[in-house]
């Protein structure tokens, strides 16, 4: 455990990518212990990533990519803003809703924001928004992905700890839906304050708006359709909403459509090459955990501590904090839940309470720096600065870790939808 902890810390350190220093940490072990071969690095990286359930990733990444290059994610913006774009800050709550619809077709949070920025961001400063808030606002708001299903990170935990990937996408509807009403109050207030203006209710504009959305409406109706029905597992329903996008963008720019099939192809294709080489490290340093017992160890540890359940939340809580701070959120989920899952259990504490637990926190990561990714990519497509999308941050920020308090204390929050809806366990 030593040599494994040293040569990671050193990597981190020297800057290597987390899914290279996690390989290789495990691979110096693996290296001077005799009793393994070298043959079990690329045995247990190539077994972790060839479960069936992992295709999912690919396909709902380029189901979200679609979505955008069809326009879609356009029309569910000016949908969302014939609804409320009369509030306060009308704009900014129609960007939040477009932020639950767009999470609904795209696990990505990253996508989201990037999407978010370059259609909302121009719009809000033509109406007298600052910089700061608009930008703030759709880099915290673009984490709402990953709560609302399909959420790649919640797949991810599924995939891990072999909790249901359905359950866990439906105990994500609250909690998701709750960043989001606290995100719009936040923003409500904000305009308030500064005075921003606002625009008249136009009911004449919510017909045309609904007509041109509801291509883009169907599709979670397509997978939390099929995953309720029981017509499709969580690999079906990224498999159904990648066709749904495909014959959409072949009916309606087919020539066009077909031309740009493949740079889409190709973005799609790097962010899961990066997931899926993190996925496989995580599955060599898996092997040499359950080989040298390591979990067992740390959860004797724990539990000979006297935690409470509320205790160890807490502590674990504040780990992924700091840990938000220093690694993207697939590596956080990654890197912890192999090694904590075990004392979770041991301690009687939710699986899906804890996934959910744990997503909250990923999802407060994308905004804090040094590797918010949220906040490069909103930084980096409007042009604004870093610290002018941190600033815009803060307000949002705090009603985030208000909702995961909220779960903290009421597990029902996370639990309560997929008790209702799902019986049984698949």
């Amino acid at each position: 455990m030593q040599v494994t902890g040293f040569v990671a810390l050193v990597l981190l350190v020297l800057g290597v990518p987390i899914g290279i220093a996690l390989s290789a940490a495990s691979a110096a072990y693996i290296l001077v212990d005799p009793l393994l071969g070298t043959e079990v690095i690329f045995r247990a990286f190539f077994n972790f990533i060839g479960r069936y359930s992992l295709m999912a990733i690919p396909l709902f990444i380029f189901a979200g990519f679609l979505m955008e290059r069809t326009g879609l994610v356009a029309q569910l913006f000016r949908f969302a803003d014939s609804l409320v774009g009369w509030m306060p800050g009308g704009f900014g709550v129609a960007t939040v809703l477009a932020c639950v619809l767009f999470g609904a077709i795209s696990g990505s949070s990253v996508a989201m924001a990037a999407a978010m920025a370059v259609i909302a961001i121009p719009e809000m400063k033509k109406r007298g928004y600052p910089d700061w808030l608009s930008a703030g606002l759709v880099a915290t708001a673009g984490g709402i992905a990953m709560l609302i299903p399909p959420s790649i990170i919640l797949l991810l935990y599924g995939i891990v700890t072999e909790t249901s990937v359905a359950r866990l996408f439906f105990a994500g509807v609250v909690p998701g839906l709750m960043l989001a009403l606290g995100n719009a109050i936040t923003v409500v207030l904000l305009a308030v304050y500064l005075k921003l203006p606002r625009t008249r209710f136009d009911r004449r504009g919510i017909l045309p708006a609904t007509r041109g959305a509801l291509p883009a409406l169907g599709m979670p109706v397509v997978i939390l359709g099929g995953l309720y029905g029981g017509l499709f597992t969580p690999t079906e329903a990224a498999a159904a909403a990648c066709g749904y996008a495909l014959v959409y963008g072949l009916v309606t720019d087919g020539r066009e459509f077909l031309r740009q099939l493949l740079p889409t192809a190709a973005r799609s294709l790097n962010l899961t090459a990066v997931i899926l080489f993190l996925v496989g490290s995580v599955g060599v340093f898996q092997f040499l955990a359950a080989n040298l017992y390591w979990p067992q160890k740390i959860t004797e540890a724990i539990t000979g501590m006297g935690l409470t359940p509320l205790g160890f939340i807490f502590a674990f809580m504040g780990v992924l904090l700091i840990l938000g701070c220093l690694v993207d959120g697939v590596a956080m989920v990654l890197l912890t839940v192999p090694v904590v899952f075990p004392v979770a259990m041991a301690l009687k504490i939710d699986p899906i309470h804890l996934g959910i637990m744990i997503t909250l926190n990923v999802e407060t990561g994308v905004v804090t720096p040094p590797v918010g990714l949220n906040l490069f990519a909103v930084s980096g497509t409007s042009k604004i600065p870093l610290t002018q999308v941190l600033k815009g941050t803060i307000p949002f920020f705090i009603g985030d870790l208000t909702v995961l308090l909220l779960v903290i204390f009421f597990p029902g929050l996370a639990t309560w939808l997929p008790n209702l809806l799902i019986k049984d366990v698949f």
